[in-house]
């Protein structure tokens, strides 16, 4: 994404070669190029042929359209620019404040002035607002995720920054596919996002450059090779055994499918085994007298408490969280545990609910519509559980008495609410959360013994 060779790599260069080749691809959407219309949209068309009738796949391609959104943007670059503020760069956090509000101004100012329709298919999969060129997911995630390779990439060992870039790049892709994939976007609008986005990213980083004297200079070391010392993990945090990462994840995988074992079993056990039993009985009956109970006040309260497990609120906590994780321990270890934590978590949900398939309540539902996953376990629930605990483990041994037995009960009390808003709302039986206590509680516990240093070694608060 921003590795090149010393010839090619200069931002400035970079800024114009996407320039041009942005202007001729808008040029040839603007009149309307048949060529380019006729692949535009044969392929909207398969695309929706493709993802018909399979929610599952559309609500997974959503999860991932979400990580180039504005929401998820902004809040990584504000913690991005925070982070570098705390490190005492703050002409790296103006060029990360400046970089995002070009995205914020561009975007929308060449959608207006294009006027391009969004596209039209048979089964409209998401909706999107505006005109359709350029795409601004594509555009804002390329911007993005760029914008952190290129600030962070220093403080990343030699060996590991290929890696670096080749995922931010697959998730940049990733994005881009997600657009064209929903509906909303044809492959044109995608490619100008990112022919924008790296003409523009071109722009600012040269100008960077230009006021630390290194314009010109390749941006396959990041934008200050010099800041290394500076972003890098505290002394001594990167130091490991031979193999050990290796070991934890052959770990991590070998606990993975245990999990998913237990938790398909007890789902088997719920559906097929006492189904239509005293158990199933009782359970049916609890769920409509909750239902019986209703009140508008209620009714809200339990929408907010429901929303303490939802994606969105997790994903846009996680991308805050992260940055000041990162800023305050300079430390890798804690990150990797909070993101094996939570994609483990998602991951063992998607399967269970999968093989296990339980509808939902017979119960009139609170939340319309309802996503497309199965009723065991609570995905709301067992994220809760994941992403609190994870958040419990990481600042407990950093807090002095009475503040650990604070974070712990703070983190109870927010799996007990949104297990008891799920129940109440409709989407869940009781057993279903009893399910994802069996899925979160051991996966968080597998993953903080194989990926969090022991207690002994953190630094006292």
């Amino acid at each position: 994404m921003v590795c090149g060779r010393r010839e090619n790599g200069g931002a400035g260069r970079m800024a114009v070669i996407a320039a041009v080749a942005f202007g001729a691809l808008l040029a040839l959407v603007a009149a309307g190029w048949s060529p380019l219309l006729a692949v535009d949209r044969a392929v909207a068309l398969e695309a929706n042929e493709v993802l018909a009738g399979r929610p599952l796949l559309t609500d997974a391609l959503a999860v991932v359209t979400a990580l180039g959104g504005a929401p998820t943007s902004w809040l990584l670059l504000a913690g991005a620019a925070g982070d570098v503020l705390v490190r005492r760069r703050p002409r790296l956090a103006l060029f990360v404040i400046v970089t995002g509000l070009g995205v914020l101004v561009l975007d929308p100012a060449l959608k207006e002035l294009v006027g391009r329709p969004r596209p039209v298919v048979p089964l409209p999969l998401a909706t999107a607002p505006g005109n359709s060129f350029p795409s601004g997911h594509a555009l804002g995630s390329f911007v993005t995720y760029a914008t952190l390779v290129l600030l962070f990439l220093p403080a990343v060992p030699r060996k590991a920054r290929r890696a670096v870039v080749a995922g931010a790049a697959a998730v940049v892709v990733a994005v881009g596919a997600t657009r064209v994939a929903l509906g909303v976007h044809y492959v044109s609008d995608v490619l100008g996002g990112w022919l924008l986005g790296t003409a523009w990213l071109g722009v600012t980083a040269a100008a960077f450059q230009a006021r630390t004297g290194r314009l010109g200079q390749p941006l396959r070391e990041g934008l200050v090779p010099g800041a290394a010392q500076a972003l890098a993990p505290a002394p001594g945090a990167g130091s490991r055994e031979p193999g050990r990462g290796r070991q934890a994840v052959a770990r991590l995988l070998a606990a993975w499918v245990l999990v998913l074992g237990v938790v398909v079993g007890a789902g088997l056990l719920v559906t097929e085994v006492l189904a239509g039993g005293p158990v199933d009985a009782l359970e049916e009956q609890l769920v409509a007298e909750v239902v019986e109970e209703r009140t508008p006040a209620l009714n809200r309260l339990s929408s907010a408490a429901a929303m303490l497990g939802g994606t969105p609120f997790v994903v846009g906590s996680a991308v805050v969280v992260a940055p000041l994780v990162l800023a305050l321990t300079r430390r890798w270890r804690p990150l990797l545990f909070l993101a094996a934590t939570m994609v483990g978590e998602v991951t063992l949900f998607l399967a269970a609910g999968e093989v296990v398939g339980r509808p939902r309540p017979a119960v009139p539902h609170l939340d319309s519509p309802l996503p497309p996953t199965a009723s065991f376990p609570s995905g709301h629930v067992s994220a809760a559980i994941a992403w609190y605990g994870a958040l419990a483990l990481l600042a407990r041994p950093r807090l002095r008495a009475p503040w650990r037995q604070l974070i712990v009960a703070a983190a109870v009390v927010a799996v007990i609410l949104v297990a008891a808003a799920r129940v109440y709302r409709g989407v869940h039986h009781p057993t279903d959360v009893l399910g994802s206590l069996l899925l979160a509680v051991p996966w968080l516990v597998v993953t903080a013994r194989t990926l969090l240093p022991d207690p002994g070694a953190e630094d006292p608060a």
